[in-house]
């Protein structure tokens, strides 16, 4: 089955053909589809969907809807800082300003709880990545996009405030021996680019359906990412309990099938039992769906195939 269409303005995509168009609403709003469609995502293991909230007290989908619908002003301003520069400490530190921003509106959005703040960093370089590689390259290419993101990534935040050495990211990184978000990035997303991406095309590939395509995207991210979230709320065997059990799935065929899916709902209880969710992959599975939408976005579609 392809992949289901995406919701575009004509116009917005006849101004991006001309080389000199400015692309910001345009990654915005893929952005801003990218995080929907991912808290809209069903099944997911222990995470918001259109179920209930998964392993989470303080969020739930019409929340993760509103943080999604909030940050897209920040995505579209963040793509026009990018415009014309290349990665610089400089553009770091911009970019980390209006992202902070972001995560103020939506703190706001959602009544306090951080329901995008790892998407903020991770979608917000990849979109200022893209940036880069349409004023450079013209084309979006997913390894031209993330090795931008990278760069900047890999530059210090000057302007940064101090953050407590307790903070709870800091206390993982420190306690497990990981990297977080700020290592995939700085290592150029490596969890989208061999992950996340190629399992959702062998999906695609063998014939699966778009929403069980996702999932086995997510889990093909789980496998092997040693998600901060997962650790922060119930440590290794969390983290082990969602490796294995993402592995299981995809060992049984994937979500699609029969056996795959009875798996699927074991991982789920028995993350839930653990109060603990998978949210560092979830993010990096909508990074990878807005990957996905660049590239086929530059496959060169009339205006006129997209639609809601």
């Amino acid at each position: 089955m392809p992949p289901a269409p995406m919701r575009v303005p004509a116009n917005t995509a006849r101004e991006l053909r001309d080389s000199a168009a400015n692309p910001a609403s345009l990654l915005a709003a893929f952005a801003l589809e990218s995080l929907i469609e991912e808290a809209q995502l069903t099944p997911k293991p222990a995470l918001v969907d259109r179920r209930g909230s998964g392993a989470h007290r303080d969020l739930d989908l019409a929340r993760m809807l509103r943080s999604a619908h909030a940050l897209e002003p920040t995505f579209a301003a963040l793509a026009r800082a990018t415009r014309g520069q290349r990665p610089s400490a400089a553009l770091r530190s911009e970019l980390a300003a209006l992202g902070r921003a972001g995560e103020r509106a939506m703190m706001e959005a959602t009544d306090g709880s951080n329901a995008h703040r790892g998407a903020i960093w991770i979608i917000g370089l990849l979109v200022a990545g893209a940036t880069i590689a349409h004023d450079t390259e013209r084309a979006w290419q997913p390894r031209s996009i993330c090795a931008y993101g990278a760069r900047i990534a890999c530059f210090p935040d000057y302007a940064a405030p101090l953050l407590p050495a307790d903070s709870n990211g800091a206390r993982v990184r420190q306690r497990y021996g990981v990297g977080g978000a700020r290592r995939e990035a700085q290592d150029g997303f490596p969890h989208v680019i061999e992950h996340g991406l190629p399992a959702l095309e062998a999906a695609r590939r063998r014939g699966h359906g778009e929403n069980a395509a996702r999932i086995d995207a997510l889990l093909a991210i789980m496998v092997s990412l040693d998600d901060t979230c997962l650790l922060h709320r119930a440590g290794r065997p969390a983290l082990e309990t969602a490796q294995r059990g993402a592995r299981e799935v995809l060992a049984c065929g994937g979500s699609a099938s029969l056996a795959g899916r009875a798996a699927l709902y074991r991982l789920d209880r028995r993350l839930v039992a653990m109060n603990a969710s998978p949210g560092g992959a979830a993010d990096l599975l909508a990074a990878t769906l807005f990957i996905d939408k660049l590239v086929r976005y530059g496959t060169g579609r009339s205006p006129d195939e997209w639609s809601i």
